[in-house]
């Protein structure tokens, strides 16, 4: 008898890879709205951005490097939680990871217009 076995990534049914890239696609589209309204000052896409990074899926590997900072300036603009995400993901981060995350956090700050600088 054989056995039919669907491997599922956070959500992702990988027998169909059509879906797969409707997927993928959406999850772009996702980033980049979050990405855009970050730029405009929407401390809660930092936040999602974070979420994002920390945890991946099937289009997106987990980086605690970009994790850290995204929740970093969250968490600088005030977003409850933000710091307690930050500091978790940090958990399983090095010393030079978290200093790359810092520098990162520093470097995106300095794109932004002063008015939107938390």
């Amino acid at each position: 008898m054989q056995q039919n076995r669907i491997t599922l990534v956070a959500g992702t049914d990988t027998r169909d890879p059509a879906l797969v890239a409707a997927q993928a696609a959406a999850r772009d589209a996702a980033i980049a709205r979050a990405l855009a309204a970050a730029h405009k000052g929407d401390a809660q896409a930092l936040f999602d951005l974070g979420m994002v990074f920390a945890i991946g899926d099937a289009v997106v590997e987990i980086d605690l490097i970009e994790a850290h900072k995204w929740f970093n300036l969250a968490a600088v603009s005030g977003v409850c939680g933000a710091a307690q995400c930050r500091a978790d993901v940090a958990d399983d981060m090095t010393a030079r990871e978290i200093a790359e995350a810092q520098r990162r956090a520093r470097a995106w700050l300095r794109t932004r217009p002063t008015s939107q600088v938390a």
